[in-house]
This record gives C-alpha cells, structure tokens and sequence, in this order.
C-alpha cells in the first residue's frame, strides 16, 4: 500500500527549485512505499480555479486548495507546503495580466466596482488575496525552530551579514501611536454557547447596514473587534514625519500588507497621502478620475497618471519630485530606480523588514545607497513594542553574535484561522460616523465600536479547542527539549486577558512537573529572551498567530541569516502533518537574478529539513521501516551539505539552487549506499552514488557553465513547464542518473 506526500506547487524561488529538486525526491522514493503528487496552489493556480466558467475545457484547472483543506481533516494527511506568494493588489493585477496574455480569459479586478457582476468578480477575487492559503491548510498549531544541525552549523559558520551598532550612539527608533489603535480600542468576550452572529453598521441616524452575515461561533470561543482611528493614524504620521525632519534620519513605515490584506493597505495608503499631501491634494479631482488608489502605493499614482497627456502627467511627476526637497528622506527599497519604502505596500513587511534594521545595525538604505539610521514607523501598538525593546536592547549591548546566540524557537497559535487579523472577511472600512457591532442571533450587542467616516474595523476569532492544543503543544516542546516556554502575553490587553484566562485553565490539565512555563507580556517576554539569547541559551516562545509570524522571522534572520532554514511542523488537529518549508518564498529578487543571468540563490534548506519529519510521520503511522531509513540518511546528507558548504552562493559563476540540490542527492544517496539496515536500498544506492561521484566534476560544470546569461521561464507567475525545466535541470547526466533509477 502506497503512501502519499502532497508537495504544493506554489510562486517564485520556490517554485523555481521544485522543478530541479522534485525529480530527485521523486527518484529517490521508487520502491520504498511512498509516492509524491503535486497540487497547484500558486497565485496563478488559485486564480484559473476561481473563474472556471471563463475558460476552455484544457485551460481549467480543480480547486486544489479547496481539496487540500479537505484533506487536512484526514488523519493520514502528509503536505509538504512551500512558501506562497500572500498577493497584495499590484501583484493580483499583474498575474491577471500575464494570465490574459497568454489566453485566458479571466476578468479584469475591479478596484472601485461599479455594478452587481463587478461586485460579484471582486467578492471571487478576494479568495486569492493576501493570506488566503495558510487559514486552509493550517488545521493545526505551529511548531517552528531550527533543526538542530542547521543551528549548530550556524554556529559554527556564522553568517556574515550582521552589521556593529555604532558605539557613538544610534538615532534610530521604533514608534507607535498612543491611543485610539487597535490595542487601545480592543473589546474581547469569550462565548458560553455556540451561536451565529452577524456584524453591523448602524449610521447615526438609526439606519443599519448587515456588513456580515451567518458568522458562526463554538462554545468557548474568543471573540474580539477593535478600530484604528484613521484621524489619529495620519496625526501619528504627520508627527514622525516631523520628527524624522528634524533629526535627519530615514522615515520608514512596516506594516504587514499581504497576510492583513484589508487593514494594512489602507493604513498604507493614509502614510502615502501624509507624506505627499501638498501634491496629491493639489491634484485630488484628477487622481481621483483616473482611479489612483493610494493603497496600492505611489507606485500605482505613477502608473495611473501615464494615461494622462504628457503636460499633466510631468506636471504631477514635478509636484510629487518637489515633495522629496523639503520631506524627510524616505528609506529605499531601491535606490537605483528611485523606489521608496511608500512605493508599493508588499515591498516593506514587516516582519521581515524589522530583522534587516536590526541585522544591518539599526540602519535602511537612502537614495544614496549608503546605511542611514532611521525611524521605523509601526503605528499600532499590539507588537511594535516587541521590536522597540530589541532595538533598545542592541543599541545597549551591541549586536547579537550568531556563533554564540541561543536559539528561539515558537509554538503558535493558529489552528483554526486563529487571530487572522486585518484580513479576509471580517475587517472594514467604516463609509460613514456611527457604529459597528457584533450582534447575537438574540439580538444582543456582544461587542461594539463607535466609528468615524474612514476607521478600520477588524474583528478576529480564537477557537477554544485550537487554543487548547496550542498549550498543550506548549507543554509538550517544552518537555521534549527541556527549554523555558513562555506566553506571550499582555494583561492589558481585552483578546489577550481572554486568552490568559484559557492558558491558566489548561495548564493544569498537564503534567508540567520540573518545567519553566512563564507568562510575560510581550515586552517583559522579548527581554527575557534577549537576556537568554545572549547567555547562548535557548528559549521557546508562545505566541498567538501575528507574532508568531513576527519571532519566527525576527530570530532566525539574526541567528542563522534566513528563516528559510526554518523547520515548520503543523500537527494538525486531526491527526495528520503539515510540513512548512521556510519563509521568504515570494523573494522576488531571486527570480530577477534568474532571468538576468541563470542565477537562482535559493536555498531549498527548507525542503529538504522538512522532508525528514514527512518521513518520520510516515514511518511512524505505518510502520515503512523505508521511510524510517529515508528520514535518517536524509538527516545525515543535510548535515554534510551543511558541513561542506553546498549552499547556493549569491554570485552567479558559484553553486547555486541546482548544484545544492545536486549535493544533497549526492550525500543522500552515499548516506543510503553506507547505511546496513536495508541491503535492497543499500544496493540500490551504492550504484547511484558510484555514477554521481564519477561524474560529480562534469555535474557541476554542467549546472555553472551556463551562468552569467539571461534565460526566458516562458512566465513569472505561470512558467513555462518546458521552458523553465530546461532551465533548472541543465545537466542532461545528472538527470539521466536520476531518472534510471
């Protein structure tokens, strides 16, 4: 009886290495039992789903992500899930494009729609915005850390990239609003029985608006609703641009604009109209008929007023350009074509921007592409903290050392969509003053917000079983390595006073005999760690769903220069495992240095870690002592691709993805050759490893002799398939080694 491996077909980088390095995978498993298959969850993928009626019979393609949140629910599940691409606006507008480009024949999205069949377009694209994959497929809590041979290699060979905080003393800060923000406006009740409720706006005078319907609701469960006052939002704005003025320092803002699809666009574009306020109110009425959407960034006014005759477009272009002269300095995301932290909103997320500040010395990069000290702008106040005291605690203690610095590990609340903040369907834009509420199926108010004409609305849910197993997931990590966890937690805080609540009846429930469970709020928990970190001692953090996201980026940056060499394991809550490869998947860069010169720094470290616990799960449940063995000697061949530094290089004319790739089969395959438990595979692959040590020169000639010159995917959100393998398996040995086994 076969078992089956799900590996997601996804976007980008990762995309790019699955073409090399799933032949290998597939190559290695003939005959032991277990069979890999492929499912499309890429943007393009989730696009032709959504809109099967407009395409021909061989052009459509099945729901797949719709299959695999089917299959989470299966104990048996095994999904090997790469990084996606969360899409923003301008990213869906272009997939749009390519994909009409090349014949498909799927609607334009309707940023402003104007009747009931653009309504109905729109409501079919919002499935593939933002984070529309992880609320499917996470079905279970996060365990992430790094595999211990990864963290000893880092080491062991630290990465290079950690830049000294200035001992004179560093300008640089974090800053956050003081009132009226989703953490001062929070309200949170837990449910005592399960109930369908419904979201309302109610003007002022008395007239109400059912903005969501049918929301339902388990006994236990946490809900909460919280507003961002967008008048105090641009106020915060206006004041730190002030302040960055003043002290001659970059002005950047970090949001989360992908996974908060709704909230954070809009708080995005409240920073853009601060900043260019004098030119873009100037020319108000014409950006505004032309469709400008400050959400989508500067970026999109650029492209709009290209449809404007020449005189008004420089016009405009001369306004904006005058805006720079006397504003403070904008950190760039590239100084060479003039891009800004405001151009676009995925370009900054902060998540991964904040480590980089940390990494790089409390420092951005200016227009001069120099490092400049700068003042990070996070305006609400439910995590900014957390980066606040890391910041501090550098500018006092230096920067973090990578060969000495303690691990942080996470266990996180997500099961469930929990904490699916800012996103989806349960987030709004107030279109007038009044209120909004949360109204039982009695007619009772649960909670409610007084709004004003612009104020974000958000309302999030924590199911009372996935908070349960998150803490004893907690319990249980904290057990099996012998390691602090700590709670993540502020009193002050409605949604976190409820969640405390659960923690501290659930614990008990638990043996924690001889173990250090602590709850901190988060800013007493980041020195904690910190202070463990740099003792060289390890830590677990316990989190909820956003910060998670946060620490599982923020630590690994620093301690082992990616969290793409992250292991992510999803105990699913009914029983089967999803396995995450590691963050960074959109990476847009590595495929631009692809294209340009045959150059793919991705490092598929991710992959192959999380292909070990895939094994491990498959041996256990059905006792394939194969897969047993696979996870072993895979083990062993991460160890000395490691040890041996077969990593991609970010140079072209060095080793990249593809020759990676090449030495993890290679050290595979001899772990598998040298290994006496199984004598069927041991023949197997001593043969295999005989053929790849003797053409392993002429491999790797292969795989970088073709470096250093543009290449063409056939697509950059829908490859190719000829076109991109050709490019991504250029050993035509190699492939014949593995293809013969």
């Amino acid at each position: 009886m076969e078992t089956k491996i799900i590996w997601t077909k996804i976007d980008e980088a990762p995309a790019l290495a699955t073409y090399c390095l799933l032949p290998v995978v597939k190559s290695f498993l003939k005959g032991t039992g277990v069979v890999v298959e492929q499912k499309d969850i890429s943007l393009a993928g989730r696009i032709l789903a959504n809109f099967p009626d407009n395409l021909t019979s061989n052009q459509k393609i099945p729901d797949y992500l719709a299959e695999l949140g089917e299959l989470t629910q299966n104990p048996d599940a095994n999904i090997i899930k790469l990084p996606n691409i969360s899409a923003s606006i301008p990213q869906l507008h272009a997939a749009i494009k390519e994909l009409q480009d090349k014949g498909y024949k799927i609607p334009d999205y309707p940023e402003d729609p104007k009747n009931e069949e653009e309504i109905a377009i729109k409501t079919r694209y919002a499935k593939v915005l933002g984070s529309a994959v992880n609320p499917v497929l996470r079905e279970g809590n996060s365990d992430r850390r790094a595999a211990a041979s990864v963290k000893e290699f880092a080491k062991k060979y630290p990465n290079k990239m950690m830049k000294p905080w200035p001992k004179s003393g560093s300008k640089t800060r974090v800053v956050y609003m003081s009132q009226k923000d989703f953490y001062g406006t929070e309200k949170s009740v837990t449910l005592t029985k399960e109930d369908i409720v419904k979201i309302e706006y109610v003007d002022p005078k008395g007239n109400v608006t059912v903005l969501k319907e049918k929301l339902k609701l388990l006994p236990g469960e946490i809900i909460d609703a919280s507003i961002m006052n967008v008048k105090e939002l641009r106020k915060f704005y206006a004041e730190q641009i002030k302040e960055a003025k003043k002290n001659n320092v970059l002005l950047s803002l970090h949001l989360k604009a992908t996974m908060m699809k709704i909230s954070d666009p809009i708080m995005f574009g409240h920073a853009v109209w601060v900043y260019f306020k004098d030119a873009l109110e100037k020319h108000e009425n014409v950006l505004k008929e032309i469709g400008a959407n400050l959400n989508n960034g500067l970026m999109d006014v650029l492209e709009k007023i290209k449809k404007l005759p020449e005189e008004k477009r420089l016009e405009i272009e001369a306004d904006i350009n005058k805006v720079y002269e006397y504003q403070p300095q904008l950190a760039m995301v590239d100084s060479r074509t003039g891009k800004t932290n405001l151009h676009v909103p995925n370009d900054v997320i902060v998540d991964a921007s904040m480590p980089n500040v940390v990494r790089d010395g409390g420092k951005m990069w200016n227009r001069k592409d120099e490092l400049q000290d700068c003042i990070a702008m996070i305006p609400d106040r439910c995590y900014a903290t957390i980066y606040e005291e890391i910041i501090e605690n550098a500018k006092a203690n230096g920067q973090f050392d990578p060969s000495t610095m303690g691990a942080v590990s996470n266990v996180g609340l997500m099961a469930q969509k929990a904490e699916e903040y800012g996103s989806h369907d349960k987030t709004f834009e107030a279109k007038g003053d009044g209120i909004i509420r949360v109204v039982s199926s009695s007619g009772d108010t649960l909670l409610e917000q007084q709004v004003e004409s612009g104020d974000i609305f958000r309302v999030c849910q924590a199911k009372d079983e996935a908070i349960k197993d998150w803490v004893k997931l907690a319990v249980h990590r904290a057990k099996v390595s012998s390691t602090p966890a700590i709670f993540w937690l502020d009193e002050n805080r409605a949604h976190d006073r409820e969640i405390m609540a659960k923690v501290k009846k659930y614990l008990p429930e638990y043996d924690t005999k001889g173990l250090e469970i602590k709850i901190l709020n988060p800013v007493d928990a980041m020195k904690y760690t910190l202070e463990r970190v740099r003792k060289g001692l390890d830590t677990i953090s316990v989190t909820g769903n956003v910060l998670r996201d946060y620490l599982t980026d923020l630590f690994p940056i620093l301690e082992l220069g990616t969290s793409a060499r992250m292991l992510s394991i999803i105990p699913l809550l009914k029983g089967g495992g999803l396995f995450e490869t590691g963050a960074g998947g959109s990476a847009p860069k590595h495929v631009q240095q692809l294209i340009k010169e045959n150059h793919l720094r991705w490092d598929s470290l991710g992959e192959y870690c999380a292909l070990v616990p895939s094994f491990e799960m498959i041996a256990e449940k059905t006792k394939n002592t194969k897969a047993a063995l696979l996870a072993e000697t895979l083990d062993i061949a991460i160890g000395k691709y490691l040890e041996n530094g077969r990593y991609p290089s970010r140079k072209a004319g060095e080793i990249d993805n593809r020759g990676g790739s090449f030495y993890l089969a290679f050290y595979w395959a001899q772990a598998l050759a040298e290994q006496n438990k199984d004598s069927e595979l041991k023949s197997r692959f001593s043969k295999m490893f005989e053929e790849l040590k003797k053409y392993d020169a002429k491999i790797i000639n292969n795989m970088i002799s073709i470096q250093g010159n543009p290449v063409d995917l056939g697509g950059y959100y829908l490859l190719d398939e000829i076109k991109t393998s050709a490019v991504m398996r250029p050993s035509s040995t190699f492939n014949k080694i593995i293809e013969e086994m």
